[in-house]
This record gives structure tokens, sequence and C-alpha cells, in this order.
């Protein structure tokens, strides 16, 4: 565990506010729900709470599935980072923060297709450094009660493939499968 240097006193309410800096460092809004942890030192440890990372080994077979059903590579995320992917590198992916781009079109629940290979392709992660890794790729917001909590995408390396209808329909059924295990 990390040492910040900050201090906050606990208000008659039981509250304490979380820094800005910190807030922002770790990605937490306004109005995310954070996890409670304790251990028999006596530390609390509070940890940003993500929905769909409950269902992360779920999401590994259903990545898995997909990639070998389309023949591309698979990744499920959650608001934050990617936690399953298939048919491409691992280390590339997994637990990788996303970008600003895909996170910006997950919170407008936009559903992104790079139909052309001429169009530019959304970096997934942070470290993609706005490089086109991908000629081709679907990305589909993952809804859950309203709200989104992250996204299922195909991606193509391949330079004459393009996502059509087909891998359109085939990941809204598994954002919309995903979104559904998330209200039962």
């Amino acid at each position: 565990m990390k040492a910040t240097g900050v201090v906050r006193r606990i208000d008659d309410l039981g509250r304490i506010v979380i820094p800005k800096e910190i807030r922002k460092t770790l990605h937490i809004k306004e109005g995310d729900p954070l996890e409670i942890f304790t251990d028999k030192e006596g530390e609390v440890i509070l940890k940003k709470y993500s929905p769909i990372g409950e269902l992360s080994e779920f999401a590994t077979g259903y990545a898995e599935t997909l990639a070998k059903t389309t023949g591309h590579i698979a990744c499920i995320t959650d608001k934050d980072t990617v936690i399953a992917v298939s048919g491409g590198s691992k280390k590339e992916f997994l637990e990788q923060d996303l970008s600003q781009e895909l996170e910006q079109l997950m919170e407008d629940k936009e559903i992104y297709t790079s139909n052309d290979n001429n169009e530019m392709s959304i970096p997934v992660t942070k470290n993609d450094n706005k490089e086109r890794k991908f000629n081709s790729q679907v990305v589909y917001p993952i809804i859950s009660q309203g709200d989104v909590i992250g996204s299922v995408i195909l991606l193509s390396k391949e330079p004459n493939v393009k996502m059509g209808e087909a891998e359109l329909k085939v990941v809204q059924s598994a954002a919309g499968f995903l979104g559904s295990q998330m209200e039962i």
C-alpha cells in the first residue's frame, strides 16, 4: 500500500472527504460506488466498485467465445479497464486503463463501427498512443439499469477486413446479455 501523506478527519456523520487529486488519479467521479474492505491490522481499504468486474471469469469465457466465433480480437471492459480479452495479446489489453476516447464513447452511450478502412480507429487503452493499430473495430456499450457499466469490443488488424452488420449484432447481443446478467 502506498502512503499519500493526506490525513482527513471523520465528521459527525461518519464521512470522510477523499481529496480531489486522489479522485482524479483513480477516476472516481461523483456517484461512483466504492467497495469497503477491512483487514486484521485495522486498515480500511476503499476500492472502486466494478459491477461487471464481478463477472470477470464469466466475461473471459464470453470473450473467448466471441473471438472463436468471429475470428476477431474480443475485449470486454468495465468503465475503467479491460477485464477480458481473447484472440489478441493479453499483455497489450488485460487490466490496461481505457483511452479517454473510449471512456467518452461509453459515457455518451454511443455505438461505434469503423466500416471503412479509411476511418480512424478509436484507441482502446491509454497505451495506444494514438497509433492506428486496428483496421476495423466495433464498440458497443454494456448497459445495466440505464447506466453504462462497460463495453464489448471486436477488433481486427487484417488490412481488408470490415466490420459489418453481423459483427454489430454479435456485440449487441453480448452487451445486452452481460448487462442483463448484472440486473439478476
